[in-house]
């Protein structure tokens, strides 16, 4: 999807494009640290045991 609209925005220079493109980018690096927070909270809790 970034690709999409990063083309999109690339041959149009449309702003608000550029404004979603930034948005998912940083839907998407949310969603990687969740999951980062994630693996580092089990191998915590398997540590423990």
């Amino acid at each position: 999807m970034l690709d999409i609209t990063w083309k999109v925005f690339s041959q149009t220079g449309n702003i608000e494009t550029y404004l979603l493109f930034k948005e998912l980018e940083n839907v998407d690096n949310e969603t990687d640290n969740d999951a980062d927070e994630d693996e580092s909270n089990e191998i915590e809790t398997t540590q423990k045991m």
